[in-house]
């Protein structure tokens, strides 16, 4: 959708020069409080599965054990960082994604590269379209919804997509940011996905996100 492509690229343009002054306070914040890299990158699969790195705002600091591993999430989390994902303000460098063309303002959140094989053929679906920055699982539930829910809606939303609708999820998105909706659960969601197997309460997609960090 040529449409989409340029409503996507001018709301990303206009979405980085309006939350510039956020992007220095936070970088900042971030290189004090948690290090470096402030911006960090992670494969995920893209449109058809491409691979591409998605980029976000650390969240994480990078404490290691005396042999020089990285420590558990649990162990490296932060209130600072909580906060930056409760507020999404995490995610502001994903307008640099949609800019390149790897993402879209809306679309079924990129999810880890090591859940492609373990697709139904249904689910699977959610890659003929774009990732997006925020999406119809996010506005309808987000960590509250299990993954079957939220793989039934990002297929619905493939087959409904319309311009009209990804201005709404937008809105709603909007509103739900500055409600802190969903802020308290963000990080005790739905374990990692399994596939078919029984679905466990490990670690969440998102934060798995800083184990295997690279420099932007």
């Amino acid at each position: 959708m040529r449409t989409k492509r340029v409503v996507d690229f001018l709301g990303a343009l206009f979405g980085v020069v309006l939350t510039a002054p956020i992007w220095f306070v936070v970088a900042i914040l971030v290189r004090w409080k948690l290090g470096s890299p402030v911006i960090y990158s992670q494969p995920r699969p893209g449109l058809n599965g491409k691979i591409f790195y998605i980029k976000k705002f650390r969240t994480m600091t990078n404490e290691t054990d005396e042999n020089g591993v990285l420590l558990p999430n649990e162990m490296r989390k932060t209130k600072f960082g909580s906060l930056l994902r409760s507020t999404s303000l995490d995610e502001l460098p994903e307008l640099l994604n949609v800019l390149k063309g790897e993402m879209s303002l809306v679309g079924p959140r990129p999810l880890r590269v090591e859940y492609l094989p373990r697709y139904s053929k249904e689910q699977a679906r959610r890659h003929d379209v774009p990732p997006g920055v925020t999406g119809w699982a996010q506005v309808r539930g987000r960590n509250n919804l299990t993954w079957e829910e939220k793989f039934k809606l990002d297929v619905w939303y493939v087959d409904n997509r319309s311009l009209w609708l990804d201005l709404k999820i937008i809105f709603m998105t909007i509103y739900k940011v500055i409600k802190r909706e969903g802020a308290d659960n963000i990080a005790t969601g739905e374990g990692a996905f399994l596939g078919n197997a029984v679905e466990t309460s490990s670690t969440n997609d998102e934060q798995n996100a800083e184990t295997t960090e690279k420099s932007a």
